[in-house]
């Protein structure tokens, strides 16, 4: 099976209760990563031995640091635009976004409609999104003809979806017990990841056509698209922000180590697995799952649900 097998053969869907699990990262500095992570966003330290160090909500792991000597971060190449760390609800969104405030500490809240967000860096340049889902708020739309995406009001209205986030209504969620220095809570997940590739139709080949992502949308003017499974907005997003034809990222680059697709079961696990094998894609079984990396050298692990 090629990569570049266009959409329109795929017979076949990826597991609908797919998620996007633990993001992997790798640093220059992992104390002061681990620092900013729990001061600033509220994650807990799960485990910190040698190089290496896992956080997450106290039961889900969601992030694995790792660092490594002499890194440094590159313009212009492949891997991740940014991770999203998904809240159950507005309520945990706007104590999260009132601790950055509180901390003065630099985000962009934007309403995207049908879901609440707002995105910043850590100290190493790896881009954040922190969002909760909104849907009674609207919808998006994807114009395939026109190559665009759109945003709905729920009363009818259009949005580019890109909107000004209304904070003070955000923050009217809370509660005056709210304490904005408490750990992220245990529902809090990994929503989406959105990378860097070199080529829409090559990932579309590869997390459509061999993986079993369903295809939301295309916006070719805005040069990016969306897959996903069991009808999510978008589990994966895919854009060629940094050029047609991006080079990899070079392995002394700090950022994405890889990302985990997270099946519900082996029975689905398997299927997935079996098809990268027909295929004759390179992958390297390890403890945690099964290791890829698809045609922009973006790293992936195919695991099951523990």
């Amino acid at each position: 099976m090629s990569q570049r097998q266009t959409t329109s053969n795929t017979k076949f869907s990826i597991h609908p209760d797919t998620k996007i699990g633990q993001v992997a990262l790798t640093v220059s500095n992992l104390n002061n990563q681990i620092a900013f992570y729990q001061k600033v966003l509220g994650f807990v330290l799960h485990r910190h031995q040698g190089n290496q160090a896992v956080l997450g909500t106290g039961e889900t792991e969601l992030l694995r640091l790792v660092e490594q000597p002499n890194v440094e971060r590159y313009q212009g190449v492949t891997g991740m635009y940014h991770f999203a760390v998904l809240f159950p609800n507005r309520r945990e969104l706007a104590r999260a976004i009132a601790r950055l405030f509180a901390m003065k500490y630099q985000n962009q809240p934007t309403d995207h409609i049908m879901t609440k967000s707002t995105y910043l860096d850590d100290p190493e340049g790896n881009n954040i999104e922190l969002y909760t889902e909104s849907p009674e708020d609207g919808s998006w739309t994807w114009d395939m003809e026109r190559g665009e995406f759109l945003a709905q009001r729920a009363d009818g209205t259009p949005s580019n979806g890109r909107e000004p986030l209304d904070v003070e209504a955000l923050f009217s969620h809370l509660k005056e017990t709210d304490k904005l220095d408490g750990s992220i809570p245990k529902e809090t997940r990994i929503g989406h990841v959105h990378l860097h590739i070199r080529d829409i139709d090559e990932a579309l080949g590869f997390y459509q056509g061999l993986i079993g992502f369903d295809l939301m949308g295309v916006a070719k003017t805005m040069r990016m698209a969306f897959v996903s499974a069991g009808g999510y907005h978008h589990h994966i997003g895919l854009n060629t922000w940094q050029g047609e034809g991006a080079r990899p990222a070079p392995d002394d680059a700090v950022g994405l180590r890889y990302f985990t697709v997270e099946l519900p079961d082996q029975a689905a696990l398997d299927e997935v697995t079996a098809r990268v094998e027909r295929a004759g894609i390179s992958a390297n079984q390890n403890d945690d799952g099964l290791l890829l990396h698809d045609p922009s050298q973006i790293g992936l692990l195919l695991t099951k649900k523990s």
